[in-house]
């Protein structure tokens, strides 16, 4: 299996992060303060980019995310940021507008 060139993150907005918890159904798995998701997230990005493979920060917002979750049924966790990450690179990367613009 090739290695990809880049990769999606999930990225919030210190405004958003508050709200995102809230309606997250692993909230728990998130650190309480905007300031410590930073930290544990420009870690992860390091690593990554270490390893040769670009990260490119995709915002995601409680509204886009929320309905971007409902049209495909899924809740909102961990494994569908993921996925929406990826899906909004995967369609910058074939020149169509990301997920969270629609």
């Amino acid at each position: 299996m090739e290695r990809p060139r880049s990769v999606g993150m999930a990225w919030y907005e210190a405004e958003d992060y508050g709200r995102l918890r809230a309606v997250m159904h692993d909230a728990d798995r998130l650190p309480a303060s905007y300031d410590g998701w930073v930290i544990s997230a420009e870690q992860l990005e390091r690593e990554v980019t270490r390893s040769g493979v670009s990260v490119i920060r995709v915002r995601l917002t409680p509204d886009a995310f929320l309905a971007w979750c409902a049209a495909r049924d899924l809740p909102p966790d961990g494994a569908a940021r993921a996925r929406f990450a990826t899906e909004a690179v995967a369609q910058a990367d074939e020149g169509q507008p990301a997920a969270m613009d629609r």
